[in-house]
């Protein structure tokens, strides 16, 4: 069996700093927050933080934000829309892949919420992944739309039943949160393409205005790209859209199968 290590400078070393709550706070919430800074030359640490639930928002991205605002200036997160349609505060929360925004602080529990960034992606800062790789990998499965018939100067139509078979496709917000849950796409990363992207792809292949398919499946067809999935579900879990990219998965087999047959 081989024998894993962690780089140096990625284990957390030395005691975290605490951030007390206001006095007379009665509704009190731990937040235990991974911290890194790779301009200080330190390693990661933990910082714990208590926070006042009468004085907070009900979602864990009120908690950070009023952490960032009140308590902690330094400390690094992504956000933008608060709604669940971006994506951008994905996050592990008590050790599961979430929407900070959508994810309330009740359904935390009572006792103290590990946050850390979401695994397996390098971190630029705090709970800052770096997405550069996911999107490259993306963009190499070039999601629009590809076509070689004339351009018939007006939308290319589709029927009911022909649109509703993008149901549970189009509305992925690539917050990487099922990619990064999944155990294959943690060890294969470099090649595997993971849930995100393949349910991507399969978006397109679904789509009945595109007429690449030959030319998409061919791109896929490869021990790593597409095969690294075992169906283990983690990433339909994780999903905060409730999407199935398992599923998805499952499909484009079937149609690389149903192509040679």
């Amino acid at each position: 069996m081989a024998a894993l290590t962690f780089p140096a400078n990625s284990r957390i070393t030395g005691k975290g700093r605490d951030y007390r709550a206001e006095a007379g706070a009665t509704r009190v919430k731990r937040f235990r927050i991974y911290r890194y800074d790779p301009d200080s030359g330190e390693n990661p640490r933990y910082d714990t933080y208590d926070i006042d639930l009468d004085k907070t928002g009900p979602m864990v991205l009120d908690a950070l934000i009023k952490i960032k605002n009140e308590v902690d200036p330094t400390l690094t997160f992504r956000r933008s829309c608060r709604e669940g349609i971006c994506g951008s505060c994905a996050m592990n929360i008590g050790g599961k892949n979430h929407l900070a925004c959508t994810t309330s602080i009740e359904d935390c529990g009572s006792g103290e919420t590990r946050i850390t960034p979401l695994p397996h992606m390098e971190v630029v800062k705090d709970l800052v992944p770096d997405f550069t790789h996911f999107y490259a990998q993306y963009a190499s499965i070039r999601p629009w739309l590809q076509t070689v018939t004339p351009n018939p100067g007006k939308e290319r139509l589709q029927s009911p039943e022909q649109r509703e078979k993008l149901d549970g496709l189009y509305e992925c917000i690539l917050c990487a949160c099922c990619s990064t849950s999944c155990p294959s796409y943690w060890w294969n990363s470099d090649k595997f393409l993971g849930p995100a992207i393949l349910l991507q792809a399969y978006r397109w292949l679904a789509d009945s205005r595109d007429e690449m398919t030959g030319e998409r499946l061919d791109e896929l067809e490869d021990p790593f790209r597409l095969y690294r999935c075992h169906t283990i579900m983690n990433c339909a879990n994780a999903c905060p859209k409730g999407l199935n990219p398992a599923k998805a998965i499952a499909e484009i087999k079937i149609m690389q199968v149903e192509r040679h047959g």
